[in-house]
């Protein structure tokens, strides 16, 4: 099985569900090829599980202090260079072409009138979920920044939907609850926006993922630079993560049975559906300014009573993939939601004993 996966690289959400997947296929010996865009190459990291990878600049969001900047957007997406590099995309002669919310191989693949197969958290706004501002635009932008042809939709909950658990990579590490430890993952904001109401909380340590050249601790602060063993370690052993509104890493935490503080990047509508369906599953709590008097709210809060299990998504999808990916998933859909509630009555039991 050849196989063509794009994925958008602004975020190590994305990058994150394709080395899941780049595991699942490489359990059952198929040959993919990546494409990735969003960022520059040599701004990714813990590549390796791509093999050479292609990279093009594709287009992102501009952001400052934590909130989408959309007049710098539009200056700086160079439409005329998505345009050249969808040519350099080869997108002859694979089984399937697969995307994760990434417009060039998108793109490419349009033109040529392939089958595009989206798996993402984005195809989960084609339909009927928790939404922040839904109006004809977004919906735009949803069906067109990266379009396929058969969205398959990833959330935290099926709202009677068409929708898939998270990919979760399978745990390698003790999972269990440090008292007062936390993990803090705010991509969009710098440390001087981080520090100082931490600061405020001498009892708590809190671990910090930021573009740092290495690792200093000062007093309860430990700062971390950005290291997929480091972060997974300290995502195990917390209590709590602070983090943006994203997808994939309040996945690991509900998953994992992590305390969840959220603060949704300004002006990202995805981000604010993501804090609308946390608060409505109560998976987590929302933070709409980062300041002491949250964080003083939150923090002495209970952890959740137990994790919450999911699924192997990733070996269904590639099991899939192997039959042939028939256009209707309900089977596959209905199969792996079982499997969720059957792994959460489990671990109960498992508990209680």
């Amino acid at each position: 099985m050849k196989i063509l996966y794009g994925v958008q690289g602004t975020g190590n959400g994305h990058t994150t569900r394709a080395r899941i997947m780049a595991k699942a296929f490489a359990d059952v010996g198929a040959q993919v090829d990546w494409v990735f865009s969003g960022r520059e190459r040599d701004k990714f990291f813990d590549m390796e599980a791509f093999g050479d990878f292609q990279s093009y600049r594709g287009l992102t969001f501009a952001t400052q202090n934590g909130k989408v900047q959309f007049v710098k957007t539009l200056f700086t997406s160079n439409i005329a260079q998505l345009y050249q590099d969808t040519k350099k995309v080869d997108v002859e002669g694979y089984d399937f072409i697969i995307n994760d919310f990434e417009p060039v191989s998108a793109w490419a693949a349009k033109r040529a009138g392939k089958k595009i197969i989206g798996i993402s958290h984005q195809n989960a706004f084609f339909y009927d979920i928790p939404k922040f501002g839904n109006n004809i635009f977004v919906d735009w932008f949803m069906h067109n920044f990266a379009p396929v042809t058969q969205p398959i939709g990833l959330h935290w909950h099926h709202f009677n939907q068409p929708i898939l658990p998270p990919l979760v990579e399978p745990s390698q590490y003790p999972n269990v609850s440090t008292p007062k430890h936390y993990l803090v993952y705010l991509p969009f904001a710098g440390l001087e926006d981080i520090v100082p109401q931490l600061r405020e909380f001498p009892d708590y340590d809190f671990f910090i993922y930021q573009s740092v050249p290495a690792a200093y601790d000062d007093g309860h602060i430990h700062v971390r630079p950005f290291s997929r063993e480091g972060f997974q370690i300290d995502l195990h052993r917390c209590e709590g993560v602070i983090c943006s509104a994203g997808f994939e890493l309040p996945s690991e935490a509900i998953h994992l049975g992590k305390k969840l503080l959220v603060q949704p990047v300004a002006g990202q509508v995805e981000q604010k559906s993501n804090a609308i369906a946390l608060e409505q599953l109560g998976y987590g709590s929302t933070a709409t300014h980062f300041d002491t008097e949250t964080l003083s709210r939150w923090l002495p809060l209970k952890p959740p009573a137990q994790p919450r299990h999911y699924p192997d998504v990733a070996k269904a999808l590639v099991n899939w993939l192997m039959n042939g990916g028939s256009d209707d998933i309900s089977d596959l859909q209905q199969q792996l939601w079982r499997e969720a509630i059957a792994g959460k009555t489990q671990l109960t039991g498992l508990l209680a004993k």
